[in-house]
């Protein structure tokens, strides 16, 4: 488990390659009593989250691993953080990604000098690829969400919640993998316990939700998880250290629909700085459209987490 020391380390870490990114209100209607806060991570180097936890990962490395490379599989955001965080500290990248990411995510991961394997469109065969590579080769396998540094990279955004709302009286995130949510719920709940947290995911890929409540890391079947239009949710169970951090911070996940999620992207389109691919307006669905599933909250904050959106879905 993260620990705060470990949460405040990646925060210096990230001082100069992250942006610590703004809290813009949302309109609601004039019957809403709430206030609800979008946190952008669209407005990233690369357009979302990711960056946080790749970099505080790869720049942990000791010399001789930088010197062998790293790889990591990716359905695109991921592949573009460990792409950005490599150039950044000199470091070559392997990235298996499936063939069916959104074409935007494949070109800027490229754009950033990784070098791309592309695969079959299910986490499994992408993970497998990896694995194989990182043994013929040597590669460092940095995972999209299984990791204690990951995870702490990822957290950061919390922290940052915190100081820019100090009222703020409920977060939500999107639920993939788990690492974000595993990390921004351990920031908040160390920091200040009394803050609700929230996960929301797409009900196609409700596996995070069915954890929770089984007590247990549950696996979705892949042909299922991919029909959401959410790909970078599209994770067939968290991960096992992620599930341990969303099972002691987490309140609750709850889960929207593909006409939830498409909304949602429409509203945030409005504001330039605010455009989400669908995967990043899934937490602003669940705040819109489930107001009675959620704790009681007047003051809430929702995670954009990425703006990486495939213009002919932006068109829809």
């Amino acid at each position: 488990m993260i620990t705060l020391a470990d949460l405040h380390a990646a925060r210096t870490r990230l001082r100069s390659i992250t942006v610590h990114t703004p809290l813009i209100e949302f309109p609601l209607c004039a019957e809403d009593p709430r206030r609800l806060f979008l946190k952008p991570e669209n407005q990233q180097p690369i357009g979302a989250f990711k960056l946080r936890g790749a970099y505080n990962k790869i720049s942990q490395l000791s010399e001789e691993d930088r010197r062998r490379g790293v790889i990591t599989y990716s359905s695109g955001n991921h592949a573009q953080g460990v792409a950005y965080a490599a150039r950044a500290l000199g470091v070559k990248a392997i990235i298996v990604m499936p063939a069916t990411a959104p074409a935007i995510k494949r070109e800027k991961t490229a754009a950033l000098g990784a070098e791309l394997v592309l695969v079959g469109p299910t986490g499994i065969e992408r993970q497998l690829k990896a694995e194989e590579l990182a043994a013929q080769h040597g590669y460092v396998i940095i995972p999209p969400y299984a990791d204690e540094q990951i995870i702490a990279g990822q957290g950061t955004i919390g922290l940052e919640i915190l100081e820019d709302l100090p009222d703020v009286e409920m977060v939500l995130a999107p639920v993939g993998g788990g690492g974000l949510i595993s990390g921004v719920a351990t920031a908040i709940k160390l920091t200040k316990p009394s803050v609700k947290v929230v996960g929301v995911e797409p009900a196609l890929a409700a596996d995070a939700s069915a954890s929770l409540k089984a007590g247990h890391v549950v696996q979705f079947p892949a042909p299922e998880v991919v029909r959401t239009i959410a790909d970078g949710l599209r994770a067939q169970c968290v991960g096992d250290i992620n599930f341990e951090h969303i099972r002691r911070y987490v309140d609750d996940i709850i889960t929207v629909t593909e006409e939830e999620i498409l909304r949602a992207t429409q509203y945030l389109s409005r504001n330039p700085a605010t455009v989400a691919e669908p995967s990043g307006a899934v937490a602003t669905a669940g705040f819109i459209f489930h107001a009675a599933e959620l704790p009681r909250a007047k003051v809430a904050v929702a995670i954009i987490s990425g703006g990486n959106i495939d213009p002919e879905v932006l068109k829809q």
